[in-house]
């Protein structure tokens, strides 16, 4: 009887045993596998379990080096300025600019505009700090921004005002060709960490502009006259030296007013050269093609007066590829009726 008593006690404990490894086993199978660890001075991720020797990542997993901080940028002033870490807050100060900020996709950052940064329309949801010459300082200050962004139209006093209150501002424009707003761009991209987003964006626009000028080659280009500015107060158009000429140039036009510096233009040059081909502001074709001053030109009379959204032209930006399609296609009807 004794014996037979051992004999149970002994199975009893041999199934507890059995049962308690059985739940290890269990629980191990169950367990979360080891959330991965970047090492601070490295791009390899590991675990805690794996082995020393950094392995690459594979291809398919690696992603675009970010920017690193601090970081200097070189502005269109040739003034340096250094970002310590990836600006939060920022004020655009330019309507260009702030098409570029929402193009890069860092909208969520853009804390100020001015009245005249209309595009895209969501814009319209951001506080104005006014005008692109007279922003208003006291707002500018009270919104706290980590970096203004300006462009052409830029007071310098203004600019003086905030450098000396400690806001840092960078002021970007181009005057002369495309090629600068992709240097435009790119700055951008590197102060927002969208480099990335800026590299496509500049390679879309070559790509655009560049299937422009093939389809225009060869072609024979009609003389051209952009309207910036007509009746009473002066004649103004974009002169040889000036970023829109650049853009009827790619789009396969001949600027009329390429021998003359700046934006002044006389009626006298105008009615001389009578142009080919007239480029007006959206909703100005009437006015200027009833005027008395300009109704004897050819373009007007053979009703070659044509309006475009000069937003497309006049704002450095990514925008600008398609404002050299739809001069194209104004100055090439036959070639773009079926593109």
């Amino acid at each position: 009887m004794k014996k037979f008593k051992k004999l149970v006690a002994v199975l009893c404990l041999a199934t507890m045993v059995l049962g308690l490894t059985a739940c290890g086993s269990s629980q191990n199978q169950n367990e979360t596998i080891p959330t991965p660890v970047v090492t601070e001075d490295s791009n390899v991720t590991v675990t805690p379990e794996a082995s020393e020797e950094p392995t690459e990542a594979p291809a398919d997993e690696q992603t675009d080096a970010s920017v690193t901080y601090p970081v200097t940028i070189t502005d269109s002033n040739e003034t340096e300025i250094t970002l310590e870490e990836e600006p939060q807050k920022v004020i655009s100060v330019a309507p260009n600019i702030t098409e570029m900020i929402y193009a890069l996709g860092a909208e969520d950052k853009l804390v100020g505009r001015t009245n005249f940064c209309d595009y895209p329309a969501e814009v319209e949801s951001v506080e104005s700090i006014g005008t692109l010459r007279s922003p208003d300082v006291e707002k500018i200050i009270d919104l706290e921004p980590d970096v203004v962004i300006a462009s052409t139209h830029f007071a310098e006093d203004v600019e003086q005002q905030l450098t000396d209150l400690g806001i840092k501002v960078v002021v970007l424009y181009e005057e002369h060709e495309v090629t600068g707003v992709y240097t435009m761009i790119e700055t951008m991209g590197t102060m927002f960490n969208k480099t990335a987003e800026a590299e496509e964006i500049v390679t879309g626009m070559k790509d655009s502009i560049a299937q422009t000028e093939s389809l225009v080659e060869g072609l024979e280009a009609p003389s051209v006259y952009y309207v910036v500015g007509f009746g009473e107060g002066g004649d103004y158009t974009a002169g040889g030296d000036t970023f829109v000429s650049g853009l009827i140039t790619l789009a396969g036009g001949n600027n009329i007013a390429s021998d003359v510096s700046g934006w002044s233009y006389s009626l006298e040059s105008l009615v001389e050269a009578d142009p080919d081909i007239i480029v007006v502001r959206a909703g100005q074709k009437e006015a200027f093609s009833s005027a008395d001053t300009y109704k004897d030109l050819t373009a007007v009379k053979n009703g070659r007066v044509y309006e475009i959204n000069n937003n497309l032209l006049d704002r450095q930006g990514v925008r600008n590829a398609e404002g050299v399609r739809a001069l194209a296609e104004i100055f090439y009807p036959e070639v773009f009726a079926n593109k």
